[in-house]
């Protein structure tokens, strides 16, 4: 075999081992998403609370620590939805159920579907705040020029760390109505 002969033998190699290393760091950089969103979900990390009702595990109210909960309301472009808690903080005792009301209003003249996405910081606290019931575990329909209070039950595990002594939970909504399911389309048309 001549020299030309085995340099393209081997080129043709090297082109092959790029073209699957191309391809392979294609597919990783589509599965980075969900293995993200997995991680964040395990981890907590990110800020990231969980999207399913927990229930209350505990009996006792450590009442020695106070740890202020925040609460902060942002709306996602192109949602002119009004949405804010009905109070801006609150002083939890770890243990202690708490409930907070958030008001939402669709002042436009088109029935409307939003979902609200949590986000916490410090991202650690995200393991320690268990939502009971929220709104954000749901898409919700608001017919428009209507507006409705939307609650959100939670608790701070006794097990939060000390230093830990303020958390902010964040809520940012998203205009969820070309999205909506079948089902929270039919909410719509029941509330006219």
């Amino acid at each position: 075999m001549s020299d030309s002969n085995a340099n393209r033998a081997d080129n043709g190699k090297i082109v092959k081992r790029l073209l699957l290393t191309v391809a392979g760091m294609f597919a990783f950089g589509f599965a980075l998403v969900p293995l993200y969103d997995v991680f964040c979900e395990v981890t907590g990390f990110n800020g990231r609370t969980n999207n399913e009702a927990v229930a209350v595990t505990h009996t006792e109210v450590d009442k020695s620590r106070t740890v202020t909960v925040q609460f902060i309301t942002r709306n996602a472009q192109g949602i002119p939805w009004k949405f804010e808690p009905s109070i801006k903080q609150v002083k939890v005792h770890p243990g202690e159920v708490r409930v907070v009301n958030f008001l939402a209003d669709n002042p436009t003249r088109s029935d409307m579907v939003a979902q609200a996405i949590p986000s916490v910081a410090p991202a650690e606290a995200s393991l320690y705040l268990n939502k009971v019931e929220c709104f954000c575990f749901n898409q919700q329909p608001l017919a428009a020029g209507d507006n409705t209070e939307m609650p959100m039950q939670f608790y701070l595990d006794p097990e939060i760390p000390d230093h830990i002594t303020t958390l902010t939970l964040s809520y940012t909504l998203y205009d969820m109505t070309a999205n909506a399911t079948a089902e929270t389309l039919a909410q719509l048309q029941t509330s006219e």
